[in-house]
């Protein structure tokens, strides 16, 4: 397959910030169309970024934006923010299911409510957006789902100290799982997750379980998302990526300058729901 998105029209869930604005923007120097569908259209008091920043930076980058207010858990927001993708830019070749809400609680400390809203943005978010986006991708050239949602590795570990968060985050990727079996062949479906924490706003979410002054540049996952979505589609499906395998399985080892400044180790700050880079070794 060509290395390029140009010219590919992207939908991505909660593309303002992090991870999400990152693949958004790596896609962009190729070229590509994206449609940023996500709530924030107003400055957050504490996180940085809306669509409308999002969209600059897109197109800063070379690509074209459409900066869309959309909430995920809303059916009709979704189905009309899909419409607008395609009447603005002609179709749908990618749909990025990035969107998440985090709360890491245990269960007692869950209300109902939070339960309930992390598991509509993630889990049911993933899948409406996906049902919305399908009839397009089906008509599309080399069609690639891809939501950024961890292994389905089931070990108490990772469901023990977050259970709702964990429920919500692996339903994305059953959600995928699913989809790769159901249009096998037709539409690629994956998921990616990165093997140490990330460097962004939602961090803050994570203080009391991550050294969050040791995180790797969302860059990584930019990177590696790319080379999923420009590869084929027909045979390059169900698969549970890890950033750094998705690297090394392209010649990319030395993964330093995603890394803090100064920071030579790369296994920097394991993220949940992966082994580290030393049990890895271990295990060998």
């Amino acid at each position: 397959m060509e290395a390029t998105l140009s010219g590919k029209t992207i939908f991505i869930s909660g593309g303002s910030r992090g991870i999400g604005l990152a693949i958004a923007v790596r896609a962009a120097r190729d070229g590509a169309n994206v449609a940023i569908a996500a709530k924030t259209a107003e400055p957050h008091p504490s996180l940085p970024g809306t669509i409308y920043s999002a969209a600059r930076e897109i197109e800063d980058a070379g690509g074209h934006a459409l900066p869309l207010v959309c909430d995920i858990r809303e059916e009709e927001q979704v189905e009309a923010a899909v419409v607008a993708t395609v009447n603005h830019f002609g179709g749908i070749d990618i749909c990025i299911n990035n969107a998440s809400a985090v709360r890491l609680t245990g269960i007692l400390d869950t209300p109902l409510k939070r339960y309930d809203l992390i598991n509509g943005v993630n889990t049911r978010g993933t899948f409406l957006v996906t049902q919305k986006c399908l009839p397009h991708l089906l008509a599309a050239a080399n069609p690639h789902v891809l939501a950024i949602s961890p292994p389905l590795y089931m070990e108490e570990r990772w469901f023990a100290p977050h259970v709702a968060y964990s429920i919500a985050k692996f339903g994305m990727s059953l959600v995928m799982l699913g989809v790769a079996g159901e249009f096998r062949g037709r539409v690629a479906a994956n998921t990616l997750w990165p093997r140490t924490a990330i460097d962004t706003a939602a961090m803050t979410e994570f203080k009391a379980h991550l050294d969050t002054g040791r995180l790797r540049s969302p860059e990584i996952m930019a990177d590696a998302a790319h080379l999923i979505l420009t590869s084929d589609a027909k045979t390059v499906t169900g698969n549970f990526f890890v950033d750094d395998e998705v690297l090394a399985a392209h010649g990319v080892t030395d993964l330093s300058r995603y890394n803090p400044p100064g920071v030579a180790d790369i296994d920097v700050t394991p993220d949940l729901f992966v082994p580290s880079i030393r049990e890895i070794a271990g295990r060998g």
